[in-house]
């Protein structure tokens, strides 16, 4: 039950700091879930947060809805899940019952300014950790500049981006390994 309760605030740590969505959670997901709690690797890690991107519905949520339940079964989705909605569902609602009266103030807007800043620290932050991890060869280097160039330059969804990037990671495993075993010709 100890774990069950940890998993829960674990997660509603990550609800609580998490500002600017699910990108901007990954740090704090990487900091409680790895490296506090051990309840991932960070590939793996990684990898939930990739299917909770295909899945419908909030990344947060699938991704604390996956690692809850790979932790400690149906419960543990549950209460990873309730763990990272709670804190939103208490902010959020609280701000509405104020918003309306203060959204036009200046120091709200500069507020706001500030936190969007800080949104893209994190996420650079957090890409900064990932690339370490994922970007580890010759291939991983092409999907990587494969899939930047495809999201900045074309509207395709990040589904697509990730089947293709899958279907690519398997073809290369069974094609050598890696691409740095391929003949250096190609490249």
């Amino acid at each position: 039950m100890k774990e069950i309760i940890n998993l829960f605030i674990a997660f509603a740590k990550v609800g609580v700091l998490t500002f600017g969505g699910g990108y901007a959670m990954l740090p704090i997901l990487q900091r409680e879930i790895v490296e506090k709690n051990n309840w991932a690797e960070d590939d793996e890690l990684m990898d939930y947060y990739a299917i909770g991107q295909c899945t419908p519905g909030v990344i947060a949520v699938n991704t604390a809805t996956f690692i809850g339940q790979k932790n400690k079964g149906l419960l543990g989705g549950i209460m990873a899940t309730l763990g990272v909605v709670t804190p939103s569902l208490i902010i959020i609602t609280a701000i509405a019952a104020f918003i309306s009266n203060f959204s036009d103030l200046a120091i709200v807007k500069n507020a706001f300014a500030g936190v969007r800043v800080c949104v893209c620290v994190l996420i650079l932050n957090a890409v900064m950790k990932l690339w370490k991890s994922s970007v580890v060869d010759k291939a991983t280097l092409i999907i990587f500049i494969g899939v930047f160039l495809g999201s900045v330059l074309t509207d395709l969804s990040p589904i697509l981006f990730i089947v293709i990037t899958a279907i690519a990671g398997i073809v290369i495993k069974n094609w050598g390994g890696s691409l740095n075993d391929l003949p250096s010709v190609i490249f």
